[in-house]
């Protein structure tokens, strides 16, 4: 209860503000760089950047050759990539002393549809199409691009984890079957294809897994595929769970943990300080869940509940921007929990309309109230980034 009291979840007090999204104005978030790039009038007016880590905008012109579907730089922002059509990706060099006219990569298979593009480094790009995908190596001061390797496969959908370097593919007419392949220094490794159970025999032969419900995150330094199953297969259990799949480098992906959430409706998902934290919109509220904790084993995978109770993520003021005589009006509170969020992995939130980007943050205070079994808090508290200050606290006490 209170403002803010007992909240475990903030906003970080410094988010990127950009320009929000309208007609004129197109909002793009690069998951590698973390950037977004707002691109006014196909580029002709102007793109700004604006990241988390670098705090100095870049901004810059280019010509209006049609809408932008996809724009990102590569890794340290020295070659621009953009997508305008379904066929082929646009470079452009930001390299002192480099030829600075765009060049062009046509996807190699024909008939294929470029899906988007990921930077694996400063001058390695894939092309994900609906029909497989390209690992090209950019040639910056040749103006063109070298095909590393290919691989045929049919894509529904992909998602790329910058952290661990992997793009994940749906696959199969229904989706869930996911192909993960791992990219380093020049090579593309196929890594051990799964599938994802879904809640029940499919009715139909469409596609049942909506990338909406697959997150890639790196928890405690191995990678998961968390997937959010709206209803169990188990039909006395009530809710909505988010099943974890370990990927490993080596050998198979297996199902490890399931988190039960105990309510249905609309969720997003985030991952901070290795902890699983997944927004509710319809009762504006969060729950933790970590992984290393003890749970519950049902003979295949652990089940764990969440950590605390349900709460909001802290109160947030935005503060009014203008001249020094208008900023003593009183900071507009933000409307938490909007239908305009997006959230990106792992701690990003982005809201589109009120053009903020914030990173999620935890706050160990609010816990020791909350958690009353102290082992349990202990538990927790040891394995938290900034733990050492609240864990004198609580020993004092």
């Amino acid at each position: 209860g209170g403002e803010g009291g007992g909240c475990y979840l903030a906003l970080c007090a410094r988010p990127v503000h950009f320009e929000k999204a309208n007609p004129v104005n197109c909002v793009f978030f690069d998951e590698a760089n973390k950037q977004v790039f707002a691109v006014r009038s196909g580029g002709a007016t102007g793109v700004v950047v604006k990241g988390l880590e670098d705090r100095n905008p870049i901004s810059f012109r280019m010509e209006d050759k049609g809408e932008v579907k996809c724009i990102k730089f590569s890794l340290g922002n020295k070659i621009l990539a953009v997508q305008r059509t379904l066929k082929s990706v646009d470079f452009l060099n930001f390299i002192p002393d480099s030829p600075q006219l765009e060049y062009t990569q046509e996807c190699k298979t024909k008939n294929a549809n470029i899906l988007g593009f990921c930077w694996t480094s400063s001058t390695e790009i894939v092309f994900i199409t609906d029909q497989g995908i390209e690992f090209y190596q950019v040639l910056p001061e040749k103006r063109s691009l070298k095909l590393l390797k290919n691989q045929s496969i049919n894509v529904n959908w992909y998602m790329y984890c910058p952290e661990s370097s992997v793009i994940l593919l749906s696959t199969t007419v229904l989706g869930n079957v996911l192909q993960p392949f791992y990219f380093k220094s020049g090579t593309m490794s196929k890594l051990s294809k799964f599938e994802i159970e879904l809640p029940a025999a499919p009715k139909s032969s469409k596609l049942s897994l909506s990338e909406r419900d697959i997150a890639m995150a790196t928890i405690y330094g191995q990678l998961y595929v968390l997937y959010l199953r709206h209803h169990s297969r188990t039909s006395n259990s009530t809710g909505a769970e988010v099943v974890l799949y370990h990927l490993p480098r080596e050998g198979s992906c297996k199902k490890t943990h399931i988190l039960k959430l105990n309510r249905t409706g609309k969720f997003a998902l985030n991952v901070v300080d290795n902890l699983v934290v997944v927004h509710h919109q319809d009762t504006e509220t969060s729950v933790i869940f970590d992984i290393k904790l003890r749970g519950e084993f049902d003979g295949s995978a652990t089940i764990h509940q969440f950590v605390l109770p349900p709460r909001s993520i802290q109160p947030y003021q935005i503060p009014v921007a203008g001249p020094a005589s208008v900023t003593s009006q009183a900071p507009v509170p933000c409307k938490l929990y909007s239908s305009s969020w997006i959230v990106f992995q792992p701690d990003i939130i982005i809201s589109a309309s009120e053009g903020y980007l914030w990173s999620l943050q935890v706050k160990l205070e609010p816990v020791v109230n909350l958690l009353l079994d102290k082992g349990k808090l202990m538990d927790f508290l040891l394995q938290r980034k900034e733990c050492k200050m609240v864990i004198l606290s609580v020993c004092s006490q």
